[in-house]
């Protein structure tokens, strides 16, 4: 609750910045880096004086703001924060709690193609649950609390449940513990029967001797912006060079020369973004062609071109990008 209260103080703060579309960044954990990576490959141009939690950019009318990614959806839901970068996960934890209306809510404008991971009901290894369902009436200990009441009670097949002095949870059979970290040691300590956390590589939950019985969501980082933006110009402007800098991590430029007879096989296998550039070669009957390729596709079509009697092929880092 600290955390929220001094992430309200600092959206006060930044009041005084009306000339300033206010950008929210998650200020540490896994999506941290990855964030301020692609904010330095969009050419977003600030210093982060001294760790503080503001951030005036040099190159646009813009201020980041460092907040935790838990808290960004609320403040750019509200309308007090025009973008965030945070994790899909936590957008449903707050929707969940704050069902989106026509005036609130935030809008997702793109997947960043970074912090994969999934939300998963987890058990011991060597115990004798297999199934969500056998978790029905026992504890469950998480941290996205909202996410883990509304699966439980489906699980539950209740109806929605009669507010009991405002809390309309109280029905549930099932108990929902809230941790704010380390979650993966509660079954270990004996304070629940299972989990609900995120997973990445599954490595974390292998050494802490659990097993995923069922995946409630397949999160990703998002790009998200307000209902309400201050400033929709430079917000599609922003939105359009990350959306550059995704493409080029996505993508490489495959060049290589054919025969022309050759050329409509070869086509298929790099049909390229919209179609192949073709030039003629001073050599006649060939061709040199240019396509964008996916990366993690290159050595497969490297194979496959050179199978169909492609030559000279070379593929050509991209540093940045603008396609449709």
């Amino acid at each position: 609750m600290a955390g929220r209260r001094e992430s309200f103080c600092l959206i006060d703060e930044l009041a005084s910045l009306n000339d300033r579309l206010l950008f929210a960044v998650p200020k540490k954990g896994r999506l941290n880096e990855s964030a301020l990576n692609l904010l330095a490959g969009s050419d977003i141009q600030f210093h982060r004086h001294n760790r503080l939690d503001i951030a005036l950019v040099k190159n646009f009318p813009l201020a980041l703001v460092f907040l935790p990614a838990a808290d960004i959806p609320t403040f750019v839901g509200e309308g007090r924060v025009d973008l965030g970068i945070t994790g899909r996960d936590q957008v449903a934890e707050h929707e969940t709690a704050y069902p989106p209306t026509e005036t609130t809510g935030v809008v997702e404008v793109m997947d960043l193609d970074f912090g994969r991971c999934k939300l998963q009901v987890q058990v011991p290894e060597k115990g004798i649950l297999s199934n969500p369902e056998e978790l029905v009436g026992k504890t469950v200990a998480t941290s996205f609390v909202n996410l883990a009441h509304k699966y439980f009670r489906d699980l539950e097949h209740a109806e929605e449940p009669t507010a009991v002095n405002g809390n309309s949870k109280a029905s549930l059979k099932t108990t929902i513990i809230n941790l704010g970290g380390s979650v993966e040691t509660a079954c270990a300590l004996g304070v629940a029967d299972g989990i609900l956390d995120l997973v990445e590589s599954g490595e974390t939950m292998r050494v802490a001797g659990l097993k995923p019985i069922a995946t409630v969501i397949d999160s990703t980082a998002v790009l998200i912006k307000s209902k309400h933006v201050s400033n929709p110009k430079l917000v599609n402007l922003i939105a359009a060079r990350i959306r550059g800098v995704i493409t080029a991590k996505q993508y490489v430029l495959c060049t290589y020369n054919i025969e022309r007879p050759k050329l409509e096989a070869a086509s298929k296998i790099t049909p390229g973004k919209r179609a192949p550039t073709i030039n003629a070669l001073e050599e006649e009957g060939w061709v040199a062609v240019s396509a964008m390729v996916e990366r993690k596709r290159v050595a497969i079509v490297m194979d496959e071109l050179t199978a169909v009697g492609a030559s000279d092929i070379l593929v050509l880092k991209l540093e940045n990008s603008r396609t449709d």
